[in-house]
């Protein structure tokens, strides 16, 4: 069986050495039917963590490779046994190696939801300042190059949507839950209202939306001052546990050379 999976995989990485099978022509003519596939926000995802220098497409095509590789080789290992409960074996196989990846993308995402709740305020005051100056859509487009690379491809999407016609709430809520922190609902209908209306109320709706970012960046200094504050809560904690052990050993070993003597 050993034999069989060993010869079967030095068969397929020599057919691919030697582009007797090129993986890029098969993924590329098939992309329409692997792209069914592809989760909706995965480009998000990859932007989120690798940013916008990294192409989505090329690891979507990576993951659809080794899922199918991996594939074959488990139907090597069947080949002896072949039966439809190991052919639907492989196939869950190549889906959790396809699935995998995106869920590291998802965890690494979910763990620095934190990071960006804490970043959301800074941008959104940097915002209001060129809000001051432009339209609500001119301001968001002369924001990006600034934004902290996380909100870059949801900011990208947002202006896509508005020049692309929407004037409705939505693009804004979109972005909101693209990033599902405290207060960015809130806020997102703060900004769409701002482009709303006459200068007078634009006025009043920027002095809203300043105090309410100011409120947010107070909310942001006193979440890393607590942060700042268990750090060194924590730090001193394993300083006093380290102090107290190293002195018990210490002590044990005094009585223990005392009873020797």
């Amino acid at each position: 069986m050993v034999e069989i999976v060993i010869v079967g995989a030095i068969i397929i990485f020599v057919l691919i050495y030697n582009n007797t099978i090129d993986k890029n022509k098969f993924i590329a003519d098939n992309e329409k039917y692997f792209d069914i596939l592809r989760e909706d926000d995965y480009n998000f995802l990859v932007y989120a963590k690798y940013g916008e220098d990294v192409d989505p497409n090329q690891l979507f095509r990576k993951r659809i490779f080794y899922a199918v590789i991996m594939g074959i080789i488990f139907l090597f290992i069947f080949l002896n046994q072949l039966s439809f409960l190991n052919v639907v074996f492989c196939v869950v196989v190549a889906a959790l190696i396809f699935k995998v990846p995106y869920m590291n993308l998802k965890t690494f995402y979910k763990a620095h939801l934190h990071d960006i709740d804490v970043m959301l305020p800074y941008y959104l005051k940097s915002l209001e300042i060129l809000i001051q100056h432009y339209t609500v859509p001119v301001a968001l487009g002369k924001s990006i190059d600034d934004a902290p690379d996380i909100f870059k491809p949801g900011l990208r999407k947002l202006i896509e949507r508005i020049n692309a016609g929407d004037s409705t709430i939505d693009p804004y809520m979109e972005f909101a839950n693209t990033y599902p922190v405290r207060d960015s609902m809130r806020m997102m209908r703060l900004l769409y209202r701002l482009g709303l209306g006459s200068q007078e109320r634009k006025q009043e709706r920027l002095m809203m939306f300043s105090r309410t970012v100011s409120n947010l960046q107070n909310k942001a200094r006193e979440t890393k001052y607590k942060e700042r504050l268990n750090h060194m809560e924590n730090q001193t904690l394993v300083m006093l546990v380290v102090t107290g052990a190293g002195t018990m050993v210490i002590i044990l070993i005094s009585m223990m050379m005392m009873f020797n003597m």
